[in-house]
């Protein structure tokens, strides 16, 4: 890959993300740290990053929240094959709540004749999950979103607090050492409501969400029962959530 590719797609990697490391640019893009470094160096100068100690972000101006729509057309592999996992241990007659991420979608999309009941706030998992004769589902009412397609507000909230579930499957932006977040509040108060009232929390999320902290925190690492990803979110993230008592599933098992 020429430099000027990879710095396109070290760009693009920070639009999907809103921020990057050096060590994942090295991991992406199979280059030594010097040259991940000279790269930020370059795009700082073009004005189209700031460097922060050991990686980059976008500038406040050019972050983006992606519309739902947007983020599906990034749905990637990974995402599909935890979503594909996620589905396989879901048991017949299962009660399940299901939020609005895109990640939670390739799971609806990967359910096939298992029966089970689902209640969701997402437009889109009903879209998905529409044709399926097995599955009971059910929208909680409350305010639309138009460009996320979900639900929220108190009256969402109030909704959920009338079911228990067996299990919640959740997507989130960033997992850190600061917990689990979200840009928006709204969509953290339903999550949160949905951690309440379910007996287990699964939480899927790719590599990317990892070290990643954004602006709302709806719950800490010990909120969640499970998390699904596709890699090995290394050594110190591995003990936390080890500490908390979440057990971690990897799609495609690395090597710590």
């Amino acid at each position: 890959m020429y430099q000027e590719e990879r710095r396109g797609a070290i760009l693009s990697e920070l639009q999907d993300r809103g921020r990057i490391a050096a060590d994942d640019i090295c991991t992406l893009f199979d280059v030594s740290r010097d040259t991940a470094r000279r790269d930020l160096v370059q795009l700082e100068k073009e004005g189209q990053i700031i460097r922060t100690r050991g990686g980059a972000l976008l500038p406040a101006a050019m972050e983006p929240v992606r519309s739902y729509a947007g983020r599906l057309q990034l749905v990637s592999q990974e995402k599909k094959r935890i979503g594909v996992r996620a589905a396989a241990d879901i048991l017949p007659g299962a009660r399940l709540l299901l939020d609005a991420s895109t990640t939670v979608q390739a799971l609806a999309e990967a359910l096939t004749s298992k029966p089970c009941s689902i209640l969701t706030n997402s437009i889109n998992q009903v879209d998905v999950l529409a044709a399926n004769r097995a599955i009971d589902i059910e929208l909680i009412g409350g305010t639309f979103h138009p460009e996320h397609r979900f639900l929220y507000g108190a009256a969402a909230v109030e909704r959920l607090r009338s079911f228990y579930a067996d299990q919640a499957y959740l997507g989130m932006v960033g997992i850190s050492e600061h917990g689990l977040t979200l840009r928006e509040e709204a969509e953290g108060r339903v999550k949160q409501a949905m951690m309440e009232q379910a007996s287990e929390v699964i939480l899927l999320a790719d590599h990317t969400k990892f070290g990643h902290t954004d602006y709302y925190r709806c719950g800490g690492l010990e909120d969640i029962d499970v998390l699904i990803t596709d890699r090995y979110p290394g050594r110190q993230m591995a003990g936390l959530l080890d500490d908390c008592g979440v057990t971690l599933i990897i799609t495609e098992e690395e090597s710590p």
